[in-house]
């Protein structure tokens, strides 16, 4: 693993992702396939209600890395045994200004891709807590050809539409889905998850989530400019994200990759 003061990386077999803390104290990951960018630059981090406090400002504590191979057996399914091979990077990190609060970034590297999520410890300045907003984003690096279907609040049950990402129109689809009943899609440029995309050069990606628990379920905004999908968190009647109490650990946000389709059918990754 390299290392300096604000950045560091970490890789299993082809897959290799960069964390970095930029000049605003703004947390940032970056993920190559086999010498490939398969995510530019992205941001990381949260809002809180009324605060602001895991978006910017913050400082590294420490950054760890430990690796893992064991085996589990699920309960069910078409395997008996699934490994788990993987490297983990922890960045610590803690608000500059006071209360100084914490919040660890966990990052767990594959041979297949990555998972990540966020972590709020135990600490006198964090109890109860509202999440206004996810900021995590999925810079993609091309306008790709996707596969998929409008972030709507009520229903996954739309056929997938196949099209480049610059062609998403989740209007246009849930309208013409007379079949579902009820549908709600408040984003034109919203997709769902999980989201299937392949690149002009032959790579396969999936964009999803696991371990979705006591947390909102995550969709897409595609921002057709430059191809920076943003996560968007579904709200509550009164607009707010999710109620939390540290400690707390968020669900993880995984990313697939691979240059052969079937591959990404056969990844235990996310289980």
């Amino acid at each position: 693993m390299a290392q300096s003061n604000n950045n560091a990386e970490i890789n299993k077999g082809k897959v290799k992702l960069k964390f970095e803390l930029d000049e605003k104290g703004r947390p940032g990951y970056s993920l190559y396939f086999d010498g490939k960018t398969v995510i530019q630059y992205s941001l990381l981090g949260l809002n809180l209600v009324g605060d602001s406090a895991f978006s910017n400002q913050l400082a590294i504590v420490a950054i760890e890395k430990t690796s893992v191979d064991q085996q589990w057996n699920p309960v069910w399914g078409e395997v008996n045994t699934i490994n788990d091979n993987h490297e983990q990077l922890t960045v610590k990190l803690k608000q500059k200004n006071s209360p100084n609060k914490l919040i660890n970034i966990v990052f767990r590297v594959f041979k297949d891709g990555v998972g990540f999520r966020y972590e709020f410890p135990k600490q006198p300045g964090l109890k109860y807590f509202t999440v206004a907003n996810e900021l995590t984003e999925f810079h993609l690096t091309a306008d790709h050809k996707a596969f998929w279907i409008p972030a709507d609040y009520d229903t996954n049950e739309y056929k997938y539409t196949t099209s480049s990402l610059s062609n998403i129109d989740a209007f246009a689809v849930s309208k013409i889905a007379t079949d579902i009943a009820v549908r709600v899609a408040p984003d034109q440029n919203g997709v769902q998850t999980p989201l299937m995309l392949k690149s002009a050069d032959g790579l396969y990606i999936n964009i999803h989530e696991a371990a979705l628990i006591n947390y909102p379920a995550m969709q897409l905004h595609v921002n057709k400019a430059d191809f920076n999908l943003t996560a968007q968190l579904v709200p509550d009647a009164t607009g707010n994200k999710a109620y939390l109490y540290a400690p707390f650990k968020t669900p993880w946000r995984t990313i697939l990759v691979s240059d052969k389709a079937a591959d990404i059918l056969a990844s235990k990754t996310i289980l």
